[in-house]
């Protein structure tokens, strides 16, 4: 629902721009993120007493600012596709955040690298004597051995970053043309698109999750795990949402384009996609579980075992119950700092997931494996990896959004989303 249309500010405006307090942070944040990364991965390299360790935090890094920006590209292109209005003023916080798909994919090749270079440093079915030393059948293992081979996987990594590389450039290059040219018939264009871009999306997105995650446990399998991360990636897209605007508001652009009632719908989201990922999380686990296959149980008795059950609960209690209750309230959601706390808070939340996803397998099947690997130092590195990566991504969104404006300025359906009233 929306109110009569509001006049609009000149393009122009300040208010549509990135402040320059936030812009100077560009170079600061990318150069000591890389600083940070590199120093937190040699720690988790060498001060660990554990080959794997050091790749398995950074691909915990990865696939946490993987998340985000893919997140990111879906809430653009669904926005598209259903003919959102309320969103139009925040989608642009999207759009520069779905373009870091492209540094992500050099992000990627120290995986790659690490994949052609190592015997099962990082992925245990990368070591040739894999399927002896794990007692596997002939059979067993010759069904996966295509799919989880160098070439392959190599291939499927550059298809799977053209593809999202492909798509974040069609819709930012049409959403940042038009705010030059205010042509109507870009917003039909990337609507006609959207359809065909999120089947694209769906699918590449999960089989990706397949190879870079799922398969770090290769006997292990789940067709709930791409849909499983895609409900972290879509969640946490609406935090950054909630979060970015309301610091670009405190630092003065878009105060009177973002109002509760966009906040107050980003936190609807935030509470819906809560409920989401705890459905799929819980369905994913009580199938497996009550099937009792070895082969699919194994990945879940791991993580009830030690330290990892200690997460595992703190799963279930602090990312999906504490918000869950926290966001339930209309009046908290009408609350922009309310909905900024439970913002970030949830990132975080996101991040202990991706860790409690990954980590467990750099010490699968070895003494101890069932502790947090690396003690308080592990911990420590780990943070760091994904804090430098954060940082660096951050200070390249800003560098985007410097160059363009953060609000898409000429989108037919500004006005709309300025007037927007929650029911």
């Amino acid at each position: 629902m929306s109110k009569h249309a509001p006049a609009i500010k000149p393009a122009d405006d300040p208010a549509f721009k990135l402040p320059a307090s936030l812009s100077a942070l560009s170079l600061p944040l990318c150069l000591g993120g890389v600083v940070v990364l590199i120093v937190g991965w040699l720690i988790a390299t060498y001060a660990v007493d554990e080959p794997k360790f050091g790749m398995s935090a950074y691909l915990t890094a990865f696939m946490y600012c993987l998340t985000l920006v893919l997140g990111s590209l879906f809430f653009v292109m669904i926005q598209h596709l259903v003919r959102a209005g309320w969103s139009t003023v925040v989608r642009r916080i999207a759009e520069l955040v779905m373009v870091m798909v492209i540094p992500m994919a050099v992000l990627f090749l120290p995986i790659l690298v690490t994949l052609w270079t190592s015997d099962g440093a990082l992925y245990r079915w990368d070591n040739p004597s894999f399927a002896q030393d794990n007692h596997l059948s002939e059979t067993m293992w010759a069904n996966k051995t295509m799919w989880l081979s160098q070439d392959w996987f190599t291939v499927r990594a550059c298809i799977y970053f053209a593809i999202w590389i492909g798509l974040a450039a069609y819709f930012f290059r049409g959403s940042v043309t038009q705010d030059e040219t205010g042509e109507r018939a870009a917003t039909d264009r990337m609507q006609y698109w959207s359809g065909p871009a999120v089947m694209l999306y769906c699918g590449s997105m999960t089989f990706a999750m397949f190879d870079w995650v799922m398969s770090l446990a290769p006997m292990w399998f789940s067709t709930m795990f791409g849909v499983y991360l895609f409900a972290g990636s879509i969640l946490t897209a609406h935090c950054i949402l909630a979060v970015a605007a309301y610091l670009l508001q405190k630092a003065g652009a878009m105060r009177d384009e973002v109002t509760v009632e966009h906040y107050h719908d980003l936190g609807k989201l935030i509470f819906g996609f809560i409920t989401f990922w705890a459905y799929i999380s819980f369905s994913q686990y009580l199938l497996i579980w009550y099937a009792n296959i070895p082969e699919e149980t194994e990945w879940f008795y791991h993580r009830q075992l030690g330290t990892w059950g200690t997460l595992s609960l703190v799963l279930v209690f602090l990312h999906w119950a504490l918000p869950f209750l926290g966001t339930m309230s209309r009046h908290a959601r009408r609350r922009p700092t309310v909905v900024f706390f439970w913002a970030v808070y949830i990132l975080v939340m996101h991040y202990i997931d991706i860790y409690w996803m990954i980590m467990p397998e750099a010490h699968a099947g070895e003494p101890g494996a069932h502790a947090v690997a690396g003690g308080f130092v592990g911990v420590a590195a780990s943070l760091l990896c994904v804090l430098g990566m954060l940082g660096l991504i951050t200070g390249l969104v800003l560098r985007v959004a410097s160059q363009t404006r953060v609000v898409a300025v000429r989108d037919p359906r500004l006005g709309e989303s300025i007037a927007f009233e929650n029911m």
